[in-house]
Parts: structure tokens; sequence; C-alpha cells
């Protein structure tokens, strides 16, 4: 392939780490929001989502552009199609933040009462995912990309955890009190695990991008 055609995919590569940073202040805002339960800043979250869902047009757009003129084979190919998948989980991440933020809006307008689970684990967990798999990205570091891999049956059994410790809150609540409150925080549960999940999924990629490897639905 062409130098020229090389500068498109550096390019390309920079578009899709400018999204993946984008990405992460989102991530690292939602947990400050689910900390003080600040609803102003999870309105924030939720106008501003349109800078993300632009940015995965840009992307894509540009990816269907590369494969139309070069016609690419092979590591490039590779590179362009693994893009395109990271580029939707990174989009898709920003859609969970998004949901977070809505359940944050909700709490903020109610009664408080306490949480019964403590999510800092959990996003924490869901963060370093997600930095992973973008460092690994960024420096094609295999080892690291497998590391996310590992991490993800822990967020799922943190989502467990929560949703074994809001039913048992939720039958402790005299009747109708706080019902909804617990209920979107099962939800921001749900949703954090689910950010882990988008995470493990670009670094699916980036093992496939390096190896050319599927390792999805495989045991490791």
């Amino acid at each position: 392939m062409s130098g020229y055609f090389q500068k498109e995919l550096g390019r390309i590569k920079q578009m899709l780490l400018a999204l993946g940073s984008l990405v992460e202040d989102r991530v690292q805002k939602i947990n400050n929001a689910i900390e003080s339960q600040d609803g102003d800043a999870a309105r924030e979250i939720i106008e501003k989502d349109y800078e993300i869902d632009q940015m995965e047009i840009d992307v894509e757009e540009e990816c269907l552009k590369a494969l139309a003129l070069y016609q690419p084979v092979a590591v490039d190919l590779r590179f362009l199609v693994a893009v395109i998948k990271i580029n939707n989980d990174l989009e898709r991440i920003g859609d969970e933040a998004v949901n977070i933020a809505e359940r944050v809006e909700f709490l903020s307008k109610q009664v408080q009462i306490p949480f019964p689970f403590d999510y800092t684990e959990m996003v924490d967990k869901a963060q370093e995912m997600l930095k992973k798999s973008l460092d690994a990205l960024v420096n094609m570091d295999l080892e690291l990309a497998y590391g996310v891999l590992t991490m993800d049956d822990e967020v799922d059994q943190d989502n467990r955890d929560a949703y074994d410790a809001i039913k048992d809150a939720m039958k402790k609540l005299p009747e109708g009190l706080g019902m909804g409150s617990l209920i979107n925080m099962l939800f921001i549960a749900r949703h954090l695990e689910r950010i882990a999940d988008h995470a493990t999924n670009i670094a699916e990629e980036v093992i496939y991008m390096i190896e050319g490897d599927i390792v999805r639905h495989s045991n490791l």
C-alpha cells in the first residue's frame, strides 16, 4: 500500500483514540456523578452525548472511504475492520454513561436513601478495563489486551452482588417507599457491567488486529 494510505490509517487511528479519550472522560464524570448523586452533572453528560455520536460517525465514514478507495488486504484490512467495531463499542459505552446519568438524575430528585451496594470498586474496574483496552490499542500490547479479558468476570460478579444487595433492600422497605430509587440503583449496576463488556470487546478486537485470531466466545 502507498505511503499516503498508511498516513490515512494513522489518521483514522488518531481519530479513534480521540474518541476513546472523550469516552474515558465521560466514564470518569459518571463515576463522580454516582458518588455525589449530582443531577446537574448527570444532565450535562446527557446533553453532550451528541459529541460522541458525531465522532463515531466521522470515524466510520473514514474507515468506509479507506475500504472503498484502497481495497486493503491482510493486516490493513484487519485494522480497519477492528477499528469499525471498536468505534461502535466506544459509542455504546457513551450510551451506557448516558443511561447511568439518567438514573442519577432521577435519584437526585428523590428522597435520599442509602445505597445498599457500594459501586466504587465496580466503577473503578470498569474504568480500568476501558483504559487498559485503549492502552493495548495504542501500544499494540497483546498481554494487556488479554489482561482486560480476565477482569470481565470480576465485574460480572459485582453485578450479581449488587442485584442481591438491592433485592434484600427492597424486602426491607416499607411498601412502595423508595422502590423507584432502588430499581434505578439496580440499573446503574447493569449499565456498569455493560461498560465492562464493551471494554472487553475492544480488547478482543485488539487481539484480532494483532494476531488475526477471533477470541470471542472462547474460554480463556
